[in-house]
């Protein structure tokens, strides 16, 4: 594998520099001298924001944007050996590192190098991590897949001590990391388009878990069922958290205020540390807070400075965002896409305010609605009225013979109450049409469907 050599920058392009984490990168390379050019399908406000940090930003993939002089290519997952300047970039011999490898390499260069897995609540859990950090003032450099306000963006770069990041299971892309700090928030079944089942899934963890140095830390969800599976062996400290009294840190006095956001008293080693109050609604974010708590502590943050950093969090961007009112109906947008993230959604939507809770939910990928049907329908239907949109293909194209209204039928068959429409105009006039004042409306899905919200918002 080609070595980056920090110390002597070099041209860098990247196929897919519009992607939230390519632009990140991108970001840190160039507040480091490195001359950063790339590509992408369409101009994007993260494009542009490449360009206005000097990248040279080329719109649709050709080799002919491969200029001479370029000693490195980038590129994602989504992009395939038949893509053009891929195909340019091996014709020319040029050097090359996917996006999973080029992050490995930076963490590389920190002294604290943090990597926050699991299969749901990543973007969350990395984003309070880092909001305690700043409160911490440990000036950490931060690289997250969603948009944190504090930062104004998905990127900070600060010192060398400390990195944090996003760990993604999928294509084991968090194999080429090298944390010293590893945490496990969950693991569950989801990429069934790349994973054969649960237990590829679970080894796949238990390997990112093998990353962790003797002299790191593990901290994982002792609520993970047979988690001991995963650490067993480990050279590593390992430190749990989660529901369980026998954790290392565990939540006591939970409690909900009248938006659904949670408090607690925070109990380290069986003994109360703190109480704490949350700025975003859902029993799940407690537990995301643990972890980010969990990783303070061993950080030897102060229990004020992490009980100021998370009521300083206000959440992410598409984390139970509030859109805006129209109407008196309140509409937020979520990047719900599992069964399990929308279970969590809406167990939150039941502790806000609403008369009616309308979903309107956007299927991401065929492979995952197929695989996990009726593990949707039976989350969806917490929802009092659930509308679907058609699935959102991604990286695939159907050949299962999967659809929306399959789904619709099966929510019905359990009890629910689902509509289908094809478009999403046909989606905007029946809820303008349907819904009323004190009605709680959620676009959800990890596609476009947020376009739905705001259309209605005019915005």
């Amino acid at each position: 594998m080609y070595q980056i050599d920090f110390n002597n920058p070099i041209h860098i392009h990247f196929i897919g520099i519009g992607g939230i984490s390519m632009s990140g990168l991108a970001a840190i390379l160039i507040e480091q001298n490195f001359k950063i050019s790339g590509s992408d399908s369409k101009e994007s406000p993260l494009t542009k924001w490449m360009e206005e940090m000097g990248c040279s930003v080329y719109y649709g993939q050709h080799a002919s944007n491969l200029k001479e002089g370029t000693d490195l290519v980038v590129y994602t997952a989504a992009i395939h050996p038949d893509n053009p300047e891929y195909m340019a970039s091996v014709e020319k011999k040029i050097p090359m590192l996917s996006r999973a490898e080029l992050l490995g390499q930076i963490m590389k260069n920190y002294q604290i190098p943090i990597a926050v897995s699991g299969t749901h609540g990543k973007t969350t859990t990395t984003s309070m991590a880092s909001q305690i950090l700043l409160s911490a003032r440990k000036n950490p450099t931060i690289s997250i897949g969603g948009i944190l306000k504090t930062i104004q963006g998905n990127i900070r770069v600060g010192g060398h001590e400390i990195f944090i990041t996003e760990a993604c299971e999928y294509t084991n892309s968090f194999l080429q990391l090298f944390p010293k700090i590893g945490l496990i928030l969950n693991i569950d079944a989801d990429h069934l388009d790349f994973f054969k089942d649960l237990d590829d899934i679970r080894h796949s963890f238990r390997l990112f878990a093998r990353k962790i140095p003797a002299d790191g830390t593990l901290i994982i969800n002792n609520d993970i069922p047979d988690y001991q599976e995963i650490i067993q062996g480990l050279a590593c400290k390992v430190i749990t958290y989660g529901s369980s009294l026998e954790g290392d840190y565990y939540a006591d006095e939970i409690a909900f205020d009248g938006m659904g956001c949670g408090s607690f008293e925070f109990i380290k080693n069986g003994r109360r540390s703190g109480h704490f109050q949350l700025n975003v609604p859902g029993k799940h974010n407690i537990f995301n807070s643990l972890a980010a708590l969990a990783l303070g502590d061993i950080l030897d943050i102060p229990v004020d400075v992490m009980r100021k950093g998370l009521l300083d969090f206000a959440g992410t961007d598409r984390r139970f965002e509030k859109k805006g009112e129209i109407g008196g109906v309140t509409v937020i947008d979520d990047y719900a896409h599992h069964p399990t993230e929308i279970t969590a959604t809406l167990q939150a939507a039941g502790n806000y305010p609403h008369n009616t809770i309308w979903c309107v939910f956007q299927p991401h990928t065929y492979t995952r609605t197929k695989s996990l049907m009726d593990d949707f329908a039976k989350a969806l239907s917490l929802a009092d009225k659930v509308i679907l949109a058609d699935i959102y293909a991604a990286r695939e194209t159907d050949r299962l013979g999967i659809s929306s209204q399959t789904l619709q039928e099966r929510i019905n068959q359990m009890g629910g109450e689902a509509y289908y429409f094809p478009s999403f105009d046909a989606i905007e006039n029946f809820l303008l049409e349907n819904c009323i004042h004190g009605d709680l409306l959620i676009t959800m899905g990890a596609g476009d469907v947020v376009k739905i919200g705001e259309n209605l918002l005019g915005q």
